[in-house]
Order: structure tokens, then C-alpha cells, then sequence
């Protein structure tokens, strides 16, 4: 039975391993439970399968490993999450990049959200951007994540009554139709967002990226995956961009050309070259 199962020492570090050399994210003796947890989880679907055979299956199927991967990954995320970062993209991010990008005729602005999970963020700042940016301005949204169970979510834009907690009742009434059991964010929000399976161990192919959003995923990565992502990062953006991290994450220490921000309403980075 699933429940009976203990994680020896050797298994734990076997699975530590796969996840960490696959994604990054990297598992400690302090989080371990969360690991045997999940996979209790993926073990109760799968009757008469072992730790053995499974560590044996999802290191031969890469198909399975992403499934593996979905499950073992954190996904706590709301609507307008961290106000602040908005009021800062609002007030502070947006009017800087029109200034810089008005000269050279290009109105259209390119965002990153890297680690979106079930798409709550995207569709906050595609909402955001909606209001606030005048014509002939216009948006790009890439929204990322390793979760292929989060992404289907985000891509079909129904969340439960339970998850709408935080947004403005204006937006909920503007950008979402009620349907049985919550809402559904209408098209045109929709079809400004394109949700993409990425790892972010990886190079995403993007580059001239004027806004990177990549909240409470960092923390999960050691140094040397975070000074990876990070690097990452700068390759992807445009000369003059910003990147949103969380507010329990840093980039102090960290040899990086990114320099710090502290606006009035929140504290976030920027490539200036």
C-alpha cells in the first residue's frame, strides 16, 4: 500500500537526484516529507508499482518523468498575488519602457511570467495592462511552468468561485464571465496570453523581453541553478527591461549584472545597458 511505503535514505537521495539534475529543484532534509508525500501520491494511482519500478519507469519515459516532475512541484499562487508588484508594473515599470520605447516606434510591450502555474498571474497583468495602456500600445504575454497539469488550467481560464479571492470587482465584472461553479475569463484576455511548457534549466529561445516575472520559484533552486536561470534571464531581455522576483527572494550575493530597484511601491531589478 501506497501509505506504507517509507523512503529509505537511498531512495530519497536516488529521487533528490533525478529531480534536482532534471528541473533544479533541488529537495533537502528539511523538505523530505513533501517529497514522500508526493510520491505516496503518484504510488496510490499505480497499484502493484514500487519505488524501484517507478524510479526505474520515470527515468526511461520521459513522458512519465514529466508527469513525476508536475506532482512534486509547488503550485500556490492567487490573483493580483503581492499588490505591490502591480502598483510598481503600474506606476513605475510601464511608464519608464513608453518613455524608452516611444523614439523608436515600437508599441509593443514583451512579458515573461516564468513559473505561472494555473495562470493567475498572466491573466493579472494582462487584465492590468488592458486598463492602462493607451493606444496604439499593445502587449505580448509568454506564461511558462514545468506543471503540464497547471498550464491546461491557465489555458482554460476557469477558476472556481473559491479562487477569485483578490481580484477588483470592476475587473471581475469587465474580464470574466460567471459560469456554473466560477468564472471564465473572457476571450480577449485569453488571446493575449500564450501558456508554454518550460524548463527553466533551459533556454527559452526568447529574446528582447521588456518584463520578466518570476515569483517564488527561485527559492526552490540552489545557487548555482539560480545564478543559471538568472543568466538566462539577462540573455532573454531587451537592453532597458525589468525582472520581478518574490519578496522573500534576492539576488544579493549573486554575481549578476542585474541592479536594484526600490520604487515607492515595491522593490524588483533591471537590466540598464
Amino acid at each position: 500500500m501506497a501509505d506504507e511505503i517509507v523512503l529509505t535514505d537511498a531512495d530519497f537521495e536516488r529521487y533528490r537526484d533525478l529531480i534536482y539534475n532534471e528541473s533544479g529543484i533541488n529537495f533537502t532534509k528539511t523538505n523530505r516529507s513533501i517529497l514522500e508525500g508526493r510520491l505516496k501520491e503518484r504510488l496510490r494511482t499505480t497499484p502493484g508499482v514500487t519505488l524501484t519500478s517507478y524510479f526505474s519507469t520515470i527515468s526511461k519515459d520521459k513522458e512519465a518523468l514529466k508527469g513525476f516532475l508536475d506532482s512534486v512541484t509547488t503550485n500556490l499562487t492567487r490573483f493580483f498575488r503581492n499588490q505591490a508588484h502591480f502598483d510598481a508594473l503600474e506606476h513605475h515599470v510601464i511608464p519608464e519602457l513608453m518613455n524608452i520605447k516611444k523614439p523608436t516606434g515600437n508599441t509593443t510591450i514583451k512579458i515573461w511570467s516564468a513559473g505561472c502555474s494555473t495562470g493567475e498571474e498572466p491573466y493579472t497583468i494582462a487584465m492590468l495592462l488592458t486598463e492602462i495602456l493607451p493606444p496604439p500600445w499593445k502587449f505580448e504575454i509568454v506564461a511558462s511552468d514545468i506543471s503540464l497539469k497547471c498550464l491546461m488550467t491557465g489555458k482554460e481560464g476557469f477558476y472556481a468561485d473559491s479562487r477569485i479571492e483578490g481580484i477588483p470587482e470592476n475587473y471581475l465584472k469587465k474580464y470574466f464571465d460567471k459560469v456554473a461553479g466560477g468564472y471564465k475569463v473572457k476571450a480577449e484576455i485569453m488571446s493575449k496570453i500564450r501558456f508554454d511548457y518550460h524548463n527553466l534549466k533551459n533556454d527559452s529561445g526568447q529574446r528582447n523581453l521588456d518584463i520578466i516575472f518570476c515569483r517564488n520559484v527561485i527559492i526552490y533552486f540552489d545557487e548555482v541553478t539560480q545564478a543559471g536561470v538568472v543568466g538566462r534571464f539577462w540573455d532573454s531581455m531587451a537592453s532597458k527591461a525589468f525582472l520581478f522576483i518574490g519578496h522573500s527572494e534576492s539576488l544579493f550575493g549573486m554575481n549578476t549584472k542585474f541592479e536594484f530597484v526600490k520604487t515607492q511601491w515595491a522593490t524588483l531589478y533591471r537590466k540598464w545597458i
